[in-house]
């Protein structure tokens, strides 16, 4: 498989947000013939001394967990971006680092993602629940449906809620983070904390000391440190994408920039393609709910984004699941993948049609882009009246709002 291509996400704070609202995005960049689930599942209590199934590896569940809805690749337990009932959004990134990710089956970084959506009130609280369960059980592993090779990586995060967020960087049990509060941050798959960190492990200056990287004498660079001597990912260009907008960033702005192909930012490659997105809308009031949008389908140049709201009656949507192949699943079982199911869930054969209408045929593609475009518009004009309105959320109404989102646009693609 050819390198991976840079995947970003990114978080704006006000004033560069606009109407006081944190905005934060993801695109999720992955093989191309992936396909990418959205799924929600509800607060829980769990039983005494019970066990989680992540990807790879059991870890102890926790007596409660969180109500959460993520965009996960369909063959994997955890995570590539999500929100909880809190108003937390996390996503990772996948990055290489000097020492070389374990090839061991841990918790993968999507799987830290997933548990710390779901046991986190907080973002930090989020990144103590990640650098605890990173110290026990360590990350490793493949992060790709692939049985040829082993592709593991060292994980960073972009950790998100109404007020602040926190940018993690592990290597290995290993990790630092910064707190962020204003302006704009963008991440993606190269290390960038410097000498700002609000957090570290205790022990990692001197197990950098100890592996010879770091003398001892001057600050103390975490990506200096840390980061491959040959480390030619340019990221640049797509951090830029945001941080250059002269006007107040909305969540109009954020697809906006999600959807962008020339800065690289959204990924179309021979092997790589952008296989889902994310976008949420964070209002520092905490009167007003917190707005999330998923795709659940590639290329958000070619997709809808679509909103939903936590309430305590969500209307789940089979449409936007993959098939369940349970213990005969060839990710589950060993040696691993040693065929490829067909995982696409009804959302994504519908969109395969509309992908390849656009692609073909130019001028039906041109209206078929403005009826979506169209779709997605009043869903965001519905949000914004969510959003100014005075009274109090009615949860009848918004309780199967991404439901009826996802059998509109499935209808409209038939």
């Amino acid at each position: 498989m050819a390198a991976a291509p840079p995947s970003y996400c990114f978080v704006a704070f006000p004033p560069r947000a606009k109407d006081g609202l944190v905005v934060f995005g993801k695109n999720s960049a992955r093989p191309r013939d992936e396909v990418q689930e959205v799924v929600y599942f509800s607060a829980a209590d769990h039983e005494q001394e019970s066990k989680v199934e992540c990807t790879y590896i059991s870890v102890d569940q926790v007596p409660r967990t969180h109500a959460i809805m993520i965009s996960r690749p369909a063959w994997l337990w955890g995570a590539e971006m999500g929100a909880n009932e809190h108003g937390v959004c996390i996503a990772n990134e996948a990055v290489n680092t000097r020492e070389p990710a374990a090839e061991i089956e841990a918790l993968l970084g999507m799987d830290l993602v997933r548990l710390g959506l779901e046991r986190g009130e907080t973002a930090k609280e989020a990144l103590d629940v990640i650098v605890s369960l990173l110290e026990e059980h360590g990350q490793g592993g493949n992060y790709y449906e692939d049985a040829n090779s082993c592709h593991s990586f060292q994980s960073a995060y972009l950790i998100v809620d109404r007020d602040e967020a926190w940018v993690l960087e592990t290597v290995g049990k290993y990790w630092a983070a910064e707190k962020v509060t204003e302006g704009v941050r963008c991440i993606c798959n190269r290390l960038s904390l410097t000498t700002k960190m609000d957090a570290e492990h205790p022990e990692l200056r001197s197990y950098a000391q100890s592996q010879g990287w770091w003398t001892g004498e001057g600050e103390f660079n975490f990506s200096e440190v840390f980061s491959p001597v040959e480390d030619h990912l340019d990221c640049g260009a797509g951090k830029d994408s945001l941080e250059k907008q002269e006007e107040s960033i909305t969540v109009q702005t954020m697809m906006n920039t999600l959807r962008d192909k020339a800065s690289g930012v959204c990924i179309d490659s021979e092997s790589f393609l952008t296989t889902a997105s994310g976008v949420s809308v964070l209002p520092q009031n905490r009167s007003a709910p917190c707005i999330h949008y998923f795709t659940g389908t590639p290329d958000p140049s070619r997709s809808i984004f679509k909103p939903f709201i936590f309430v305590d009656d969500v209307k789940l949507v089979p449409k936007t699941q993959s098939p369940c192949f349970g213990d005969d699943d060839p990710a589950k079982k060993e040696p691993r993948f040693q065929e490829k199911p067909d995982r696409r869930h009804e959302l994504y054969k519908a969109h395969e049609w509309a992908r390849a209408i656009l692609e073909s045929d130019q001028e039906q593609g041109r209206k078929l882009r403005s009826t979506m475009l169209e779709l997605e518009k009043q869903g965001l004009e519905a949000m914004e009246e969510i959003l100014t309105s005075s009274g109090p959320l009615d949860p009848a109404e918004v309780g199967d709002l991404f439901y009826d989102c996802v059998d509109t646009e499935i209808k409209f693609f038939k």
